[in-house]
C-alpha cells in the first residue's frame, strides 16, 4: 500500500531518542559508512525489525547499490562492506524512484512490485517491508529499507517516523558529498572485488553463470539479446562447461520464466524410448503402456523445452522432431490426434552441429530450425581468469553442504589450477574442490596435499612460481594486474579500448592502473 494522509502521531521516547541518535549522527560526516551502519543499527533495535537497509542511487548508470545489507543487520556484525547493484526500475525501489513517495507493504509475496530475484540476501526472505525515499532538494539519491516487523505489522507510524528520518539522513549523505565521499567509500580495490564477485554470481539468479573472462564476457552480451526473447537458442560447447546451466539462466530470466523447464538428453535413450519421451504415448499402443503418458513437449507447453546432445539424436526422431518445430503439433505414439504445443526450444551440443551436417549425420534442414541464435561455451582451458571465482563460489558451496567454516584455496593450489587444462570443464573442478574439502577436514585451508594426483602432477609452467607462497587475495590481484596491463598492451595504450575489452568502465580501468601502478611501458 502506498504513503496516506497521516494522522495525529504520539511519539514515545524510544521515539525522540531515534531522532536525536539521527540527528547528532550528522555530525559523523568524516566516517560515512560507521555512521549509516549506526543509524541502521538503531533502527533496526526501535523498530523491531529483522533488517533495515539502504540504497543508493546510481543516476547515470541507472542502478541502485546496497551499502548496507538486511542481512548484515541481521547478524548484528560490522561484515566487509558489501554492494548489489540492480537496475533502478525494478522492484519496490523503481517503484519508489518513479512514484517519488513511501510504500507499505503488508505481505510482498501478494504485491507485484517486489521482485524475490532482487532480494536483499540470498538466505533472508523478505515478508513485509516499508520503503522511503531519500530525498534532496533536487532528487532522490537512494531509498530507505524496514523489513520484516517482527511482531504484528507495519503501523503508519512506524511510516512516518521513517519519512522524518529520511530526510536527515538525506541530508547527512548529501553533506557528505555523495558523488564524492560515496564513491571513495566505494571504489577501494576491496569494494571493487567483492562487487564484481557479487554481480557476476546474482547476474542470472545464481543459476550457476559465473565468469568475468573476457569469453565470458561475450556469452553474457550474447545472452543480454536473447533473454529478453523466446528466440530458439542453439548452445555449443565441450562436457561439462555448463550447457544445462545456460539454458535454465536463459529460461528464468525470461518472459516464459513463470512456465515449465523441461530437458530431455538425446543422447541417453534409444529411439523409441526417445520418441516417448518427447511425444508421450497412449494406452496399448507397446507393450508396457499400460497407461496414457504425457510427453515432455506437451509438459512444455508455454514454457521451455531443452533437449541436450541434440546431435546424438536418431536421425529417424530429427524427421519428427523436424515435423513439431514446422507444424508446432505433436502426436502421442499409438494415437491417431495432433496436439497443438507451444514452446521455446533451447538445444545443445558438445559437437560442431555444421560438421555434423556436412558428414550427413544430422539433417540440414533441422540444422537451420534449431540454429538461430547461436552460443559458444568456452571450455574452461580458454577461461582460466575465472577460475579463482569458481574456486570460491564451489568452496562456499560445499562448506554449506558439509556444514564446516568456509575454506580458503592455498596459493600452491591454486597454482596448479590455474596450469591444470582441465577437460573435464567446470564439473571436473567442482569435483576435485568436493574431494579436496572432505580430505581437508576440518583444515581451513585446502593445500596442495588434498589434491587429487592428476593435479599434483600438474608440470607448473613459467608463470606459476610468481602466485606460489602468495595469499589467494595477492594471487588475484596479481592475475588481475597481469589483465590490464596485457589489455593495455593489445590496445596499443588506449585505455578507452581496454576498458571496453575489461568490461570496465575507464574510470574502472584508471583507477587499477593506479592501483597497480601500472606503467606505460609495462
Amino acid at each position: 500500500m502506498a504513503a496516506k494522509p497521516y494522522q495525529t502521531v504520539a511519539l514515545t521516547t524510544d521515539d525522540l531518542d531515534l531522532l536525536y541518535e539521527v540527528s547528532t549522527s550528522i555530525h559523523s560526516i568524516e566516517d560515512l559508512g560507521s555512521m549509516l551502519r549506526r543509524i541502521l543499527s538503531k533502527i533496526r533495535g526501535v523498530f523491531g525489525i529483522e533488517g533495515a537497509s539502504i540504497a543508493l542511487h546510481d543516476g547515470k548508470n541507472r542502478e541502485f547499490f546496497f551499502i548496507r545489507t538486511a542481512e548484515e543487520q541481521r547478524n548484528g556484525t560490522p561484515p566487509e562492506p558489501h554492494r548489489m547493484r540492480f537496475p533502478d526500475d525494478h522492484g519496490v525501489a523503481g517503484w519508489v524512484l518513479r512514484e517519488k513517495r513511501s510504500v507499505m507493504i503488508h505481505d510482498v509475496s501478494k504485491d507485484a512490485r517486489f521482485g524475490a530475484h532482487l532480494d536483499i540476501q540470498k538466505g533472508f526472505v523478505t515478508r513485509s517491508m516499508i520503503c522511503v525515499p531519500l530525498m534532496t532538494r533536487k532528487e532522490i539519491i537512494g531509498v530507505l529499507y524496514a523489513l520484516n516487523k517482527l511482531s504484528g505489522e507495519f503501523t503508519e507510524k512506524d511510516l512516518f517516523l521513517l519519512e522524518i528520518l529520511s530526510s536527515s539522513i538525506s541530508i547527512a549523505i548529501e553533506n557528505a558529498t555523495l558523488y564524492g565521499d560515496i564513491k571513495q567509500y566505494a571504489s577501494t580495490l576491496e569494494i571493487e572485488n567483492i562487487r564484481l564477485l557479487s554481480e557476476v554470481r546474482d547476474r542470472f539468479d545464481l543459476q550457476g553463470m559465473i565468469g568475468s573472462s573476457r569469453a565470458m564476457r561475450h556469452v553474457f552480451a550474447l545472452l543480454d539479446k536473447v533473454i529478453g526473447t523466446t528466440t530458439t537458442v542453439f548452445v555449443q560447447g565441450e562436457t561439462g562447461t555448463g550447457k544445462e546451466l545456460l539454458a535454465k539462466a536463459i529460461h528464468y530470466n525470461s518472459p516464459l520464466k513463470g512456465r515449465p523447464f523441461v530437458a530431455e538428453n538425446c543422447g541417453a535413450l534409444n529411439e523409441n524410448l526417445l520418441e516417448s519421451e518427447l511425444f508421450g504415448h497412449v494406452r496399448g499402443a507397446f507393450t508396457g503402456a499400460v497407461s496414457d503418458k504425457r510427453g515432455l513437449f506437451e509438459m512444455a507447453d508455454g514454457g521451455t523445452i531443452f533437449l541436450d546432445e541434440i546431435a546424438d539424436m536418431p536421425h529417424a526422431m530429427q524427421t519428427k522432431l523436424l515435423r513439431v518445430l514446422q507444424e508446432s503439433q505433436v502426436r502421442p505414439v499409438g494415437a491417431s490426434r495432433y496436439q497443438q504445443v507451444d514452446f521455446r526450444l533451447i538445444c545443445s551440443s558438445n559437437r560442431n552441429l555444421l560438421e555434423e551436417v556436412k558428414g550427413g549425420r544430422f539433417r540440414d534442414d533441422l540444422y537451420y530450425r534449431v540454429h538461430v541464435f547461436p552460443i559458444v561455451l568456452p571450455p574452461l582451458r580458454e577461461r582460466k581468469d575465472d577460475i579463482p571465482l569458481l574456486s570460491a563460489h564451489f568452496l562456499d558451496k560445499f562448506a554449506g553442504k558439509f556444514k564446516r567454516p568456509a575454506a580458503r584455496l592455498a596459493p600452491q593450489a591454486l597454482a596448479l589450477f590455474m596450469q591444470y587444462d582441465w577437460p573435464g570443464n567446470i564439473r571436473e573442478l567442482e569435483n576435485e574442490i568436493e574431494r579436496a574439502l572432505t580430505l581437508a577436514g576440518g583444515d581451513s585451508e585446502l593445500k596442495v596435499d588434498y589434491l587429487s594426483e592428476k593435479m599434483i602432477a600438474t608440470t607448473p609452467k613459467e608463470a606459476a612460481p610468481c602466485l606460489a607462497g602468495l595469499p589467494l587475495q595477492k594471487a588475484i590481484e596479481q592475475l588481475e594486474r597481469r589483465l590490464v596491463a596485457s589489455a593495455l598492451q593489445a590496445a596499443n595504450g588506449n585505455r578507452s579500448q581496454a576498458a571496453r575489452d575489461l568490461g570496465l568502465t575507464r574510470q574502472g580501468l584508471l583507477n587499477k592502473i593506479k592501483r597497480y601502478k601500472i606503467l606505460k611501458t609495462d
